[in-house]
C-alpha cells in the first residue's frame, strides 16, 4: 500500500497537571526540550514540519536524510529535534544557537506504508514504530523513564531533565490538546510573548531587558522583564528584529510605568526558563532561552497546570 499521506495532521498535545501519578496501563517518558515536528516520508521525499506547519526539512537536513532511509514507503512520524549537552540532557538554547548536531526523537508513528495509525491504541504504535526506527544516529526512540510514575517523576528530577509525559498505552492520537497525554514538568519552562524592551545599561548594547506577556481569556497581561540569557550576538540579532515591531503604545492591559520602555508589536515568542510564577503572575529568575517559531503569539497564554 503506498496511499498518499494527508497533507495537514495537527499533533497531539499534553495536557499539563501539577504534581506526578502513577496509574494501571500508563507509561512515563522523558520530556523533552526542543522543537515539535511531524515528519512525512512520501517515497524518497521527506518533510519535517513544526506543529504550526512551518516546513524545517531544509534547517535540519541529517534528520531528513535519516528518515529518508528507513524503509517503509510512506510514514508519518512524531518527535522532536533536539540537542543534548554533555551529560545527555535535551536544552532548547542548544538547539537555537546550533551548538551540536540535531537529533530527531521519536515517540509515535501515525501512518506506515499507507495505513493510518491513529485509531488504534498508543501500545500498537509504538510496536510499529520500533520496528522502523532503531536509536542510532540522528534518529531516537524516545525514552521511557519507569513503570512507576512516581519513581519516573524522581528519575527524571536527578537527571535533570524538563519533565515527563505519561501516555495512556490504551490512547488513540488525537490531533488536540488531551488527558490521555499528561505532563509533569521538573523545572519550569514555557512560552511568553515579547511585548517591549528597556534600554541598555553600563556595557551592554542594543537593550537591557525584555518585556514579557501571555494570554489570559483573551487580554495580554504582563509577567515581567527577562535580562539574562544573552550574549552579544543574541542581543545584535534581537535588535534587529524588533525595529519592524516599534509600537508607539504598549500591546498589554497592564503596563509596566516605566520611562525607557520601547514597545512592540506582540508578534515574538521566546522561550523562558523560570523558578515560579509568583501570586501577582509575575516570573521569578527567568532566563531568555530562544525563540519560537513554531507557535503564535495569540496561542501564548498563562501557565497554569490543572490538577
Amino acid at each position: 500500500m503506498t496511499r498518499r499521506l494527508p497533507a495537514h495532521v495537527q499533533p497531539m498535545l499534553a495536557t499539563l497537571v501539577a504534581e506526578p501519578f502513577d496509574k494501571p496501563g500508563w507509561v512515563y517518558e522523558e520530556k523533552y526540550d526542543g522543537d515539535r515536528m511531524l515528519a512525512h516520508k512520501q517515497g524518497a521525499r521527506v518533510r519535517l514540519l513544526s506543529r504550526n506547519g512551518k516546513d524545517n526539512t531544509a534547517r535540519f537536513t541529517n534528520i531528513a536524510a535519516a528518515i529518508a532511509r528507513l524503509r517503509p514507503a510512506t510514514l508519518l512520524l512524531d518527535g522532536e529535534a533536539v540537542v543534548f549537552d554533555r551529560e545527555g540532557v535535551s536544552r532548547f538554547q542548544l538547539l537555537q544557537q546550533d551548538s551540536g548536531a540535531a537529533v530527531y526523537v521519536v515517540f509515535d508513528c501515525l501512518f506506515i506504508d499507507g495505513k493510518d495509525l491513529r485509531r488504534e491504541p498508543l501500545s500498537v504504535r509504538r510496536a510499529a514504530l520500533e520496528e522502523v526506527v532503531k536509536s542510532q544516529g540522528a534518529l531516537r526512540l524516545s525514552h521511557r523513564l519507569a513503570a512507576n510514575g512516581l519513581a519516573a517523576y524522581e528519575l527524571a528530577q536527578r537527571s535533570g531533565y524538563e519533565g515527563l509525559v505519561a501516555k495512556d498505552l490504551a490512547s488513540h492520537y488525537l490531533g488536540k490538546r488531551s488527558r490521555s497525554w499528561l505532563k509533569v514538568k521538573v523545572h519550569q519552562e514555557d512560552e511568553f510573548v515579547i511585548v517591549g524592551y528597556t534600554s541598555p545599561e553600563g556595557a551592554r548594547k542594543y537593550f537591557g531587558a525584555l518585556l514579557l506577556g501571555a494570554y489570559e481569556r483573551g487580554t495580554l497581561r504582563y509577567v515581567g522583564k527577562v535580562g539574562t540569557g544573552f550574549n552579544g550576538k543574541t542581543l545584535a540579532a534581537l535588535y534587529k528584529q524588533f525595529q519592524p515591531l516599534i509600537s508607539s503604545k504598549s500591546a498589554l492591559a497592564d503596563p509596566p510605568r516605566a520611562p525607557d520602555i520601547t514597545h512592540l508589536r506582540p508578534q515574538l515568542v521566546a522561550q523562558i526558563s523560570y523558578q515560579e510564577l509568583t501570586q501577582d503572575r509575575k516570573l521569578r529568575q527567568p532566563v531568555y532561552l530562544g525563540l519560537r517559531d513554531d507557535k503564535r503569539a495569540s496561542d501564548v497564554t498563562l501557565p497554569r497546570a490543572r490538577a
